[in-house]
């Protein structure tokens, strides 16, 4: 059992990472530049263990990287490890969202229909099975408008057809894809009610799986992915346009 001191002590290296990692992400710790440790104590009012342990955590993810009489230096996007599910996340809060959800969004383009087509011809009668009465719930969900609900169950429905696939590296993806539908909602990039055409493809998706119409889950997966993209960009580029009558 954790002393309140050790809870407190985690608490404020969550917190620190968390707040580097996100000024790292939007920019305001720009590439290159050098982060002194006793700087960051008293910024933060922490101790030394605490910048340490954060600083250790943000050069795991290739955010930061320690030098011998330099000190640690912010690291260039190219060297983040874009799979890191908080890297993501602060991706995602960043001003730069909707390119982080294109770009996550191209990689599901790469897998998820692949991910599809391979189900189709793995996937047992009952994983089959269990996957249209999972796009059933999706549905009544979309249907009810019950935004929580369809996300949990969005996110279930895509964990386990990569799962159907039968291909391990595939399945461990599902993080990934967490992390889009996830970020999409929590941003304000999700219609608060799904379209009908949205709903219907996860259903051909299942319907194509069970049946094992390898061809017909792929387009299905695909035009999902598609349409994702374009309802995101769409809602972004409406969220960009100045109110009516607003001065420009």
């Amino acid at each position: 059992m954790k002393t309140p001191q050790a809870e407190s002590t985690g608490d404020l290296h969550a917190a620190l990472v968390q707040r580097l990692g996100l000024a790292i992400a939007e920019g305001t710790l720009a590439p290159h530049s050098i982060l002194r440790l006793d700087e960051l104590e008293a910024q933060y009012s922490v101790s030394r263990s605490v910048v340490r342990e954060a600083t250790r955590v943000l050069s795991s993810k290739g955010m930061l990287e320690s030098r011998r009489r330099l000190g640690t230096v912010v690291q260039p996007e190219d060297s983040w490890n874009a799979y890191d599910p908080q890297v993501i996340r602060w991706r995602l809060a960043s001003s730069r969202r909707l390119e982080q959800l294109q770009a996550l969004n191209e990689l599901r383009g790469a897998i998820e229909p692949q991910a599809a087509r391979l189900a189709a011809g793995r996937a047992s009668w009952d994983a089959g099975s269990d996957l249209v009465s999972q796009a059933a719930r999706l549905w009544a969900a979309g249907q009810r408008g019950d935004q929580e609900e369809f996300l949990r169950l969005d996110i279930d429905f895509h964990a386990a057809v990569l799962k159907a696939s039968g291909n391990a590296m595939f399945s461990q993806l599902h993080n990934l894809v967490t992390e889009v539908l996830t970020g999409r909602t929590e941003h304000g990039l999700m219609p608060h009610l799904p379209h009908h055409e949205a709903l219907q493809l996860h259903v051909e998706v299942a319907s194509a799986i069970q049946r094992g119409e390898a061809n017909a889950a792929h387009a299905a997966m695909t035009r999902i992915v598609e349409q994702s993209s374009e309802e995101m960009g769409h809602i972004w580029s409406s969220h960009q346009q100045p109110a009516a009558g607003a001065s420009t």
